[in-house]
């Protein structure tokens, strides 16, 4: 996996993907929204602290959701200082951002959404070039 037009490819898919979610017209957590608060409040009446609510839910999710953004970002480009990298997720989340806030009335912009995914995007990073290295040497020895 040390083809950089593989990952290359795989970060163009990504984007691709990251764009239909940012631009899709109405918020993509609509039609779990009942759901999760029905979870929620379940698990609050069985002692999970009240801090783990729908504002904490969402914002892991835009952490988790630019985790591969980094992953495969670090992987196509491995000559790239880590903070280049960040900043591409950091481009990408203001588009995303600054898109919705121009032309989706449904959606809401957030600096939080922002941070939240540079954050994944740095969590993606670090995890690739960590983790990469770990695995090409368990391939060489095998």
């Amino acid at each position: 996996m040390k083809n950089p037009l593989t990952w290359r490819i795989a970060l163009t898919t990504y984007l691709a993907g990251l764009a239909l979610v940012a631009y899709w017209p109405t918020p993509v957590d609509r039609p779990v929204h009942g759901t999760i608060t029905t979870i929620l409040k379940y698990l609050h009446t069985h002692g999970v602290p009240r801090w783990f609510d729908y504002h904490f839910v969402e914002a892991s999710a835009n952490v988790a959701m630019f985790i591969p953004l980094g992953v495969f970002a670090a992987m196509a480009m491995p000559s790239k200082a880590g903070w280049h990298i960040a900043v591409i997720g950091l481009l990408a989340s203001l588009c995303m951002e600054v898109g919705q806030l121009i032309f989706i009335s449904a959606r809401f912009s957030s600096l939080v959404d922002v941070v939240t995914n540079v954050c994944g995007a740095v969590i993606g990073i670090v995890a690739a070039r960590v983790l990469a290295p770990i695995g090409s040497r368990r391939l060489t020895e095998a």
